[in-house]
C-alpha cells in the first residue's frame, strides 16, 4: 500500500480505530498511524498535508 491509496488506507484505519474521531487526529498521528498499518510498504517521508487531509477525509466519510 502507498501513500496514494487513500481509500483502501481509509478502510483500514476505520477498521483499526474505530473509536477514533478521524478530524481530531493531528496530521503527525495520522502520518504515524499510516505508516504502522500493515501491508504499508513505501517510503514514509514521501507524503505532504494534501495526501493526510485526503486520508483524514476518506477516513471521516467511513466513519458517517
Amino acid at each position: 500500500m502507498r501513500w496514494t491509496d487513500i481509500q483502501q488506507i481509509a478502510a483500514q484505519l476505520a477498521t483499526k480505530h474505530p473509536d477514533r474521531a478521524p478530524l481530531s487526529v493531528e496530521f503527525p498521528e495520522v502520518r504515524d498511524l499510516v505508516i504502522g498499518l500493515e501491508g504499508f510498504s513505501d517510503d514514509p517521508a514521501r507524503y505532504n498535508v494534501r495526501i493526510l487531509e485526503s486520508i483524514q477525509l476518506a477516513w471521516s466519510d467511513r466513519k458517517d
